[in-house]
């Protein structure tokens, strides 16, 4: 089960971290992956973490601006959001799956077996 928060409304170049709380995994063998939507539109991936080791994947669009962490201890991961642009408007959704993030590659929506129930981010002056 993922339970994800820190949805909400910002001003452009503003700041926000979204959190996605995972239980029932027993091992840190999966990757935890942030995905966006945008009504009318088709899924995007945005980033991923691998929770074993940390090693990290990031779409273009996010890069620099976005980090992705997580505390293997409380099994949760964060997506830290700064200089947010209207166009990184959308519904937010964690997922997890038994994966490997690799840097160059963006796993597949598929591939993720676990959803979280979404979070809305609009960044609007």
């Amino acid at each position: 089960q993922l339970v994800e928060s820190g949805g909400g409304l910002v001003q452009p170049g503003g700041s926000l971290r979204l959190s996605c709380a995972a239980s029932g995994f027993t091992s840190d063998y999966y990757a935890v992956g942030w995905f966006r939507q945008v009504a009318g539109k088709e899924r995007e991936g945005v980033s991923c973490i691998s929770m074993s080791d940390g090693n990290t994947y990031y779409t273009g669009s996010v890069k620099g601006r976005f980090t992705i962490s997580r505390d293997n201890a409380k099994k949760t991961v964060y997506l830290q959001m700064n200089s947010l642009k209207p166009e990184d408007t959308a519904v937010y959704y964690c997922a997890a799956g038994p994966l490997y993030c690799y840097s160059d590659y963006e796993q597949p929506a598929g591939g993720y077996d676990s959803w979280g129930q979404g979070t809305q981010v609009t960044v609007s002056s």
